[in-house]
This record gives C-alpha cells, sequence and structure tokens, in this order.
C-alpha cells in the first residue's frame, strides 16, 4: 500500500507535466463552459426543458473530462513510457506491476475528480448552477462512467506504439464524439441523422446517465449496459494485448 501510495504521488505530478492532455482535462472544459455561458447565461429555456444552458451543459462537460482522461491522458501517458522503455525498466525492479497500472487509475481518477470539481465551481459560482438532486448517486455515476473510459484507455495503451500515435489516435477517435454525443454540444441543436449517429456512440450514454442522475435521479438500463460492456470489453482485450516493450 506505501509504494502504491508512492508511485501514485509520483505518476500524478509526472501526468500534470504532460501538456496536451492536461490542457483538454483541465483547461478545455472550463473554457467551453465560460464561453456558451457568457453567450447564453443560464436563464430556463423550453429548448432546453426549462433549464438553463450551464444547467444543461455541465454534466455533458464532467463527461468530457471524464473520455479525455481515459482517451488522450492514460494512452499517451503508457504509449510515452513503453516508447522510453519505462515500462521494460519497471518490470526489472521488485516493483509489482500492478502498483503501476493501479497508481495510473488512481492518478486518471483522481485529474477527472479535479476537472469535474473545477466545473462545477466555476458553474456555481459564475452562474448558480443547480447542484446535482442525489451527490451519492451522481458520484456513483461518475465512477462508473470513469470506469468505461479508462478501459478504452488502456486499450488503446495496449495496442498503439508511441506517444505521437495515441495522440492522434486519441484526437480522431475522441473529437467526433464531443461534438455527437451532447458532451461539447447540446443534442437538442443537431440534425436527427447526427442525433441518429452519436446513438451508437459510448460517450452519448455517459452524457445520458450523468444528465437523468444529475436531474431526476433515474437510472437508466441502456447507458448502464452499454458502459458495463465497454467496459467488460475494452478490459478484456488490454488484458490480452497489453505490452511492456
Amino acid at each position: 500500500m506505501n509504494a502504491l501510495r508512492k508511485m501514485t504521488w509520483v505518476e500524478f505530478k509526472l501526468a500534470l507535466r504532460e501538456p496536451i492532455a492536461t490542457f483538454f482535462t483541465l483547461v478545455f472544459p472550463v473554457l467551453i463552459l465560460f464561453l456558451f455561458g457568457s453567450i447564453y447565461g443560464n436563464e430556463p429555456s423550453e429548448f432546453l426543458g426549462g433549464r438553463g444552458n450551464v444547467d444543461n451543459s455541465v454534466p455533458g462537460y464532467i463527461a468530457m473530462v471524464i473520455a479525455t482522461t481515459g482517451m488522450m491522458s492514460l494512452p499517451i501517458g503508457l504509449a510515452t513510457y513503453r516508447e522510453l522503455g519505462v515500462l521494460r525498466r519497471y518490470r526489472a525492479t521488485p516493483l509489482r506491476p500492478q502498483t503501476l497500472l493501479g497508481a495510473r487509475i488512481l492518478v486518471h481518477t483522481l485529474i477527472s475528480v479535479i476537472g469535474s470539481a473545477v466545473l462545477i465551481i466555476a458553474g456555481v459560482l459564475a452562474y448558480d448552477m443547480a447542484l446535482p438532486v442525489n451527490i451519492p448517486a451522481i458520484i456513483v455515476a461518475f465512477l462508473l462512467g470513469n470506469v468505461g473510459f479508462l478501459a478504452v484507455g488502456f486499450l488503446l495503451a495496449s495496442v498503439l506504439p508511441n506517444a505521437n500515435t495515441a495522440t492522434a489516435v486519441g484526437m480522431a477517435l475522441l473529437y467526433p464524439m464531443l461534438f455527437l454525443s451532447g458532451a461539447g454540444l447540446p443534442r437538442e441543436i443537431l440534425p436527427d441523422n447526427l442525433v441518429t449517429i452519436g446513438n451508437f456512440l459510448p460517450l452519448t450514454h455517459v452524457v445520458d446517465l450523468l444528465k437523468d442522475v444529475w436531474y431526476s435521479n433515474t437510472w437508466s438500463f441502456t447507458p448502464i449496459a452499454v458502459i458495463i460492456g465497454m467496459t467488460l470489453v475494452a478490459g478484456a482485450v488490454s488484458v490480452r494485448m497489453f505490452r511492456w516493450e
């Protein structure tokens, strides 16, 4: 446990030094919040089901943080370690491989928590955003989505050879999801054909789960089933394909 704690602290400091992943995880969502908040405010709108723009958007922005951490920060970090031979050297030490991977899970979960907390604090202070109706429930929903995308991140880290490839593939997969899932833009403004495409994206189901729990403390079967299925499939493939060198 002491080794895991020390490794987590070291990995946390190193993760924050990765500029691209850190920007898109901790800074970009807040910039989007203030950009659209300054344009549309947070007055209730019939178009958004009686919610204000900020109230409607922040659960999606939290899903953005979760997805960015899983699909960029984690695979970029592990791919960099593999490329530089760090993973190989770790295997030659008494440190168990599970300790490094466990530390990575804790680090990226912590980064997602920090990014989400910053969004919530900014939304409340700047726009009087409504808080979730059931805070313990939203924490469970958050952790479920977080585990799902960390599993995807380990899958990407297992098959991508280096940091440049991880960055390119992560962006190529992530950005269409951000715009079609409701994480970056309200799905209410999308054409029907794009909404249909978005229904097949895993991030859409994380957004839906967070919004359902945030607004009304309801748990829908489909988002939960999709996220659990994604976690199991990505996790199983990662276990089989993960390479230390």
